[in-house]
């Protein structure tokens, strides 16, 4: 079995996720189907995500393919997220993952008093007063003429794949959706194309392609599914997927056969690669054994008890820090680094800081080091979308 070096990993990844110079990339739906998807329950991070992969990224390009052109799609996929997806993936990726989100939305439906007669009721209706049309759950609720809480219902239609997420009112920071039939929306899209076998055994090649090399307990994190069907899915692909070693670990590490020479041969570039990675950026999310890219010391300052990661400081792909966006008097990006860099290298820090910073509010913005940060562990749901609020 061949064995590379830490390094070599990880700049093989960062290539893959367009993080690299040479990488960045001009096509979005290629981009978002070669990270594997871009989580989307936060309504900035795809476009953060893309402003970290693409040479000359503006928020109405990510628009454009998501609304006009309809080549991206939104669905609840894997960790039972939301996700964006490009058009032809999503009924794989909608057949391999709804019997984990299904139930979910279920359950939280009844949590919030909705019975399954009621269900069935009003998803009917809405599925008339939707033909031809978008709207919102509040103008749908008005049509409706109910006072019943018809978010619930919305959401389990979604995941039902009934209705889908269409563009947002108010914006990029939005999670007010506009609802569509997804037949309307998506005409060519079968939902039923592939069985839940065959659906899983594309998740999981296609996370390969994005992540390897990643051990199993990788892909089981990412996929939600059983560990045992995870070997099995690998085995089967056995023609497709070869092993490697990385120095100093145990563990065995799978990557398609096809990407095995370029990592082999790999070589790690001599200029530092820095980035800033938004919260539940896919480059975080896609790995359960991260001491590859995080000493096991940090864990608490970048994932919260749930597993979600929040907006990092990357240096050759290797977590070194946290950083946050504040508007509350002047737009302000804070850092918060776990040890000290060289002078080089924080000078490089501060540029792609201030650059993500005007991209978000299209302005010039100012810097600041934070000298102190609270765990996400030792706080509430939620602080990974701003982890240095108290700096």
């Amino acid at each position: 079995m061949s064995q590379i070096t830490l390094s070599q990993a990880n700049h093989f990844v960062l290539r893959k996720q367009h993080l690299t110079d040479e990488s960045r990339s001009d096509d979005i739906v290629q981009t978002v189907r070669d990270v594997g998807g871009l989580h989307a329950t936060s309504s900035k991070t795809p476009y953060l995500s893309l402003f970290s992969r693409m040479r000359k990224f503006s928020k109405e390009m990510l628009d454009e393919e998501l609304y006009k052109k309809r080549s991206l799609g939104k669905i609840r996929y894997i960790r039972k997220t939301v996700f964006i997806l490009p058009k032809e993936t999503i009924s794989a990726a909608f057949v391999a993952t709804r019997s984990l989100v299904i139930p979910t939305s279920e359950q939280y439906s009844r949590f919030l008093g909705i019975s399954g007669k009621q269900y069935e009721a009003i998803s009917r209706r809405i599925m008339r007063i939707l033909e031809g049309r978008g709207m919102t759950t509040k103008e749908c609720k008005k049509e409706l003429g109910t006072g019943l809480n018809i978010s619930p219902i919305v959401n389990l239609m979604c995941d039902k794949g009934l209705l889908i997420r269409g563009e947002p009112q108010g914006g990029w920071k939005s999670n007010i959706h506009t609802y569509y039939l997804v037949r309307e929306y998506f005409p060519d899209v079968d939902l039923k194309a592939v069985d839940e076998a065959e659906a899983r055994r594309l998740v999981v090649e296609q996370y390969l392609a994005s992540f390897g090399p990643a051990t199993g307990n990788d892909v089981a994190w990412w996929t939600g599914f059983p560990k045992g069907q995870i070997r099995q899915i690998i085995t089967n692909l056995q023609d497709k997927v070869s092993s490697v070693r990385i120095l100093g670990t145990e563990a065995d590490y799978f990557l398609l056969s096809s990407d095995r020479s370029s990592l082999i041969h790999m070589q790690t570039p001599k200029s530092t690669v820095v980035n800033m990675l938004p919260s539940l950026d896919p480059y975080l999310m896609g790995y359960k054994d991260r001491e590859r890219y995080l000493s096991p010391k940090y864990y608490d300052y970048v994932f919260d008890r749930s597993g979600n990661a929040t907006s990092t400081i990357l240096v050759d792909g290797e977590v070194i820090g946290v950083w946050d966006f504040t508007e509350k008097r002047e737009p302000l990006v804070k850092l918060f680094l776990f040890e000290k860099v060289e002078e080089s290298m924080l000078k490089d820090i501060h540029f792609v800081a201030k650059k993500i910073g005007e991209f978000i509010v299209n302005r010039e913005v100012q810097t600041k080091e934070c000298d102190c940060m609270i765990p996400l562990t030792q706080r509430t749901a939620g602080s990974v979308m701003s982890p240095l609020r108290d700096c």
